[in-house]
């Protein structure tokens, strides 16, 4: 396996356009992801930022060395729906205590889950309640320099006084107000001024500040803890599309005037929307799923899934596509995932080991997990055939992605078929025992699109028996 480090490129939704990554200082490459606000389980679009942010935190310690890549996802732990919660689910408890109940128990469940997605820990993972002193000093900031102004007990941000607001989301004042029904507050100078700072009654979360007591607003969390563990400028920001505005857009508002800086980060990447089997995923719609649920429940297709696999359907689909998340999906994943670990079975790999560089060539042209899966198989089919050190080889790539070696392989038989093929075989088999030829090669036909070759035998016994193998 060669050691070669390849050159990054990364799509920057700022420009609009891919290009090569420079990091500002190679020896101190920074990225901030936004974070779960800690009132609910996390669902698994939640789950989709932090896979991706995650394989590429893995590729920046890779080419750059892990100790020179900082990496920080952030905690919202005050916010109007966890106030909101903690009142419904703790309504005898003083409303702080009640809180902490809440934000604990969730975050605890979020560290979890995604610990069983195969993630490594950010670097840092800092609560905003931690860091209101920074918030006010950015808030303080603002206000000197004229960029907020304070009005019927809030502070908002003037964003007028920016000439460039907007260029994340590519929208101007003017078409976020076009057509839209806005309920102007009268002490707002303009629609689109957004709270920095706003009052506490005396059952709500306060802390004392210059302009009373109160709490943040969420934008200016973000801008406080980046700015606090990463500094002013730094190299990417992550997160979800939904996040481009209003949140991310005035988080480049918030930080770039209150520093007077030309860029808060320079590279702004976004993962795509997720649907649950081709639909939005709604409490209404009765397909709302956690990640817990995954892990736990049978919450899609009667049965829990292991982490690995609900990483690897993620990964699937290019980060800045649409996913559809779908029970066939998760089958997909499960028997490629299989495919790898019955490859890689009985390799022993070190810490030290590297992963194959052309899997490592394709993620660093944008995040292109397809492309390195095609090379996985690649690596696999010559594992099957004891081919050099490909079985090592592949056993050490899978590590560096975050799966597991043996997750879905037993210890007796070396491997099980997943549920599903598993189900299907027995289906098929009893259809061929019936004379239902029909219906036997619809199954079959029906394994060979998800990539899934049957072979047909006698056992021991002398009864019709079925194998079935991954197809390359």
């Amino acid at each position: 396996m060669t050691t070669a480090k390849p050159r990054i490129s990364l799509y920057n939704t700022l420009t609009r356009t891919k290009a090569p990554f420079e990091p500002m200082d190679a020896k101190n490459v920074r990225m901030y992801v936004c974070g779960p606000t800690v009132y609910d389980f996390a669902h698994i679009g939640n789950a989709r930022p932090v896979i991706v942010f995650d394989v590429l935190f893995r590729l920046l310690r890779h080419v750059y060395g892990a100790e020179h890549v900082t990496y920080v996802r952030n905690i919202t732990d005050v916010d109007d729906k966890i106030n909101a919660r903690a009142l419904r689910d703790f309504p005898h408890l003083p409303l702080n205590e009640a809180i902490r109940r809440v934000t604990e128990k969730t975050e605890a469940q979020f560290l979890s889950d995604v610990k069983a997605l195969g993630t490594l820990e950010p670097t840092v993972q800092p609560r905003a309640t931690d860091n209101i002193e920074q918030m006010q000093t950015l808030i303080s900031a603002l206000l000197d320099r004229g960029h907020a102004y304070n009005a019927n007990g809030e502070v908002l941000f003037r964003t007028r006084s920016m000439e460039d607001y907007g260029q994340l989301s590519g929208r101007n004042l003017e078409d976020n107000l076009a057509g839209a029904r806005i309920a102007v507050e009268a002490h707002k100078e303009d629609p689109a001024d957004f709270v920095l700072w706003k009052q506490s009654s005396e059952t709500e979360p306060g802390w004392d500040s210059p302009w009373g007591r109160g709490r943040p607003g969420w934008h200016i969390e973000c801008s406080a803890m980046s700015e606090r563990y990463l500094g002013q400028t730094f190299d990417i920001h992550g997160g979800g599309l939904d996040l481009i505005f209003p949140h991310h857009e005035n988080e480049i508002a918030q930080s770039r005037c209150a520093h007077g800086t030309h860029a808060m980060a320079n590279v702004w990447m976004h993962n795509g929307f997720l649907q649950v089997e081709g639909q939005k995923m709604s409490k209404s719609l009765g397909n709302f799923v956690t990640i817990n649920d995954l892990l736990e429940t049978g919450a899609m297709g009667g049965r829990a899934w292991i982490g690995d696999v609900l990483r690897l359907a993620m990964l699937m689909t290019h980060y800045r596509e649409p996913i559809d998340f779908s029970v066939r999906r998760l089958e997909e994943a499960e028997a490629k995932l299989l495919d790898w670990q019955r490859a890689a079975k009985g390799a022993e790999i070190a810490d030290s080991d590297v992963p194959d560089a052309s899997v490592v060539a394709e993620l660093a042209d944008d995040l292109n997990f397809h492309r390195a899966s095609v090379a996985l198989d690649f690596i696999a089919k010559k594992a099957n055939r004891n081919e050099g050190n490909a079985r090592h080889c592949l056993a050490a790539t899978l590590k560096f992605l975050g799966f597991s070696l043996d997750s879905l392989l037993t210890s007796d038989e070396g491997w099980e078929a997943p549920a599903h093929i598993a189900t299907a075989i027995a289906e098929r088999l009893e259809a061929l025992n019936s004379k239902d030829f029909a219906r036997a090669d619809a199954i079959r036909n029906e394994l060979a699109e998800q990539g899934i070759a049957l072979l047909d035998y006698k056992d021991e016994n002398g009864q019709r028996a079925t194998k079935w193998e991954v197809k390359r």
